[in-house]
């Protein structure tokens, strides 16, 4: 698989449309993901892809190692985003209500989901390329660019958080 990265990036950095194309098809699922937990709105991560493979594709022929091509665009959105952030004020969309119906492991998910939009955008992107991308933690520490000890810290403080979030009786047996 490394091999097909490293053709498709080494002819996008000689000019080719259709494999920078191939390159960003592969990664796009992910790209979403990401964006979605630094954005949450469908716009703003549309924006934001856009801008950051706008940006990838001015700059492919800088990425010196064709094997970090993937880190390499995920860093761009993530810093993306966070620039996106700054220079927007954030807009609540007003969700469409329909009619209510229970299944307990869609409740479960969606409890899951709303506590981790609840992180700090920081743990939440953890959480996100560790857990949801499957990244390895050697990865995740590269790509933001933080010790692997600093990612391994945060992501215990994240699950802390997490388990504080969906079980509120979490830890009081230890303050008794």
């Amino acid at each position: 698989m490394e091999e097909q990265w490293t053709k498709h990036v080494r002819r996008a950095q000689k000019g080719s449309h259709d494999d920078f194309v191939q390159l960003i098809c592969m990664c796009e699922g992910t790209m979403y993901r990401v964006a979605k937990s630094i954005m949450r709105t469908e716009n703003e991560c549309a924006d934001a892809m856009q801008e950051a493979i706008a940006k990838a594709y001015k700059s492919i022929r800088a990425l010196n190692e064709p094997k970090y091509f993937k880190t390499w665009l995920i860093r761009i959105l993530i810093n993306e985003c966070r620039k996106m952030k700054q220079l927007r004020k954030r807009v609540i969309p007003v969700a469409e209500i329909g009619q209510p119906s229970y299944d307990p492991e869609l409740a479960e998910s969606f409890a899951l989901a709303e506590a981790v939009r609840h992180l700090d955008e920081e743990l939440r992107v953890l959480v996100q390329l560790y857990y949801v991308e499957d990244l390895p933690l050697k990865d995740v520490a590269a790509l933001l660019g933080q010790p692997e000890g600093t990612v391994k810290s945060r992501l215990a403080r994240a699950r802390e958080k997490l388990a504080r979030e969906l079980d509120p009786a979490y830890g009081k047996e230890s303050l008794l």
